[in-house]
């Protein structure tokens, strides 16, 4: 059962006269008054009771005043706790009247719970390590967020890279219609060099028709005689005419032009490849850079399962990038309200016997704000005692110079 405050006196202290509350056990308890009237001191007085030396004013003494300060608390575990004196002497009893000391109250009081601005004043990543230390998987978030951003720095490496081939290859011409492999000046050379065995045999073959037709000429000139020898030349004539008819000359002109720009199209070949294996590359480093894109994905499923799956004060709290988080929004980004209820639940994690928080300048919040978040403290069974400069319905005492001007009241759910 966590420790409540059940009952408050106070006396000579800073600008408290003499003033007496019996906070709500749950719910909001709120100081009323204008600026100067000594709500604050209230809860300077609880903190300084409850908190030990570390919460004493330099001047805790009011003005004036010829009588030291002095504080009575009762709690509900049935502590009587007094601080009296000029030196503000500190005595604890419990129920059976045995006697403690500070040692006792620090079992059950959190320090936040003093002293709330001094959680509200830490740094987003401060209160997420409050958080992580509650819930205890801070050692566990920690090796996956740095699991998440070595990933991250490859990847973006691996991107940038990936972004450089791939424009490098796009930068790089690409000739259509040319060979997918450099040309060889000797295969141009062996076809030049057959095409010219070819037409030498061909003139053989027409010179050895001009000597037969020059032999057949010589014939017919001489003896008629020879005319079995003329009717063989005929034949042989005949024969020749014919392989000579079908014989056709093939060009080099062509294999010449392309010996003379084999160097232009091999050029284009060259970057042809070039641009292959730049876009090749490009890809790979973009396949690298969607695997480590993967892989951070499965790193940060790990750490919302771990967060899912940690109890946490309040839902909608996490963890994002090493700061605390509440719905999605980041400390700065929370309304007033937002940030004392986050403050309260995590305190009151903290230390779970430690039933009540104080809150001074309750006046950021509206009447309605105010309405919702005492409901929320009710049915977290928590007790706030609270400070607002106003003297409305809503408070449950009204402080005047020093001193309690209207009786308290109890505050009830869905009403001020």
């Amino acid at each position: 059962m966590s420790v409540k405050i059940t009952q408050l006196q106070a006396e000579n202290f800073k600008r408290v006269k003499a003033v007496q509350i019996t906070p709500a056990a749950t719910g909001l308890t709120v100081i009323g008054g204008d600026n100067n009237q000594g709500k604050t001191s209230v809860l300077d007085a609880i903190a300084w009771a409850l908190g030990g030396d570390r919460y004493r004013p330099s001047a805790p003494t009011r003005d004036g005043s010829v009588l030291p300060p002095n504080i009575k608390i009762s709690l509900s575990n049935g502590l009587q706790v007094e601080r009296s004196g000029k030196n503000g002497s500190l005595k604890v009893v419990d129920p059976t009247g045995k006697r403690g000391g500070q040692q006792l109250l620090n079992e059950f009081i959190e320090s936040f719970a003093l002293d709330l601005p001094k959680f509200m004043n830490q740094s987003s990543k401060e209160k997420a390590q409050i958080l992580l230390k509650i819930i205890g998987i801070g050692d566990e978030l920690a090796r996956l967020d740095m699991k998440e951003r070595e990933l991250y720095n490859e990847r973006l490496t691996i991107g940038r890279i990936a972004e450089q081939k791939s424009g490098h290859a796009k930068d790089m011409p690409h000739w259509d219609g040319v060979p997918a492999e450099p040309v060889s000046p000797s295969d141009l050379i062996r076809q030049q060099q057959d095409i010219l065995a070819r037409n030498g045999e061909n003139a053989r073959k027409r010179l050895l028709r001009d000597e037969l037709e020059q032999k057949l000429q010589t014939a017919r000139d001489q003896m008629e005689d020879l005319q079995k020898a003329i009717e063989e030349l005929e034949r042989n004539c005949k024969i020749a005419r014919m392989d000579a008819e079908d014989l056709h000359d093939e060009s080099t002109a062509e294999l010449e032009q392309n010996l003379r720009e084999i160097e232009v199209i091999n050029e284009k070949v060259r970057q042809n490849l070039e641009k292959t294996r730049a876009e090749e590359e490009a890809s790979v480093y973009q396949d690298q850079y969607d695997t480590l894109t993967v892989q951070i994905e499965q790193v940060r499923s790990g750490r919302m399962d771990l967060l899912n799956g940690a109890e946490m004060p309040l839902p909608g709290l996490s963890i994002e990038g090493g700061e605390l988080t509440y719905n999605g929004q980041r400390w700065d980004n929370m309304s007033g309200s937002e940030q004392l209820r986050i403050a309260t639940a995590i305190v009151r994690k903290l230390n779970p016997e430690c039933g009540f928080v104080l809150m001074d300048k309750l006046e950021q919040m509206d009447l309605n704000t105010l309405q919702e978040f005492g409901r929320w403290l009710n049915s977290e069974g928590l007790q706030a005692i609270a400070t607002r400069v106003s003297t409305g319905g809503e408070c449950s005492i009204i402080i005047e110079d020093g001193c309690v001007k209207e009786e308290p009241k109890t505050w009830k759910e869905g009403e001020f």
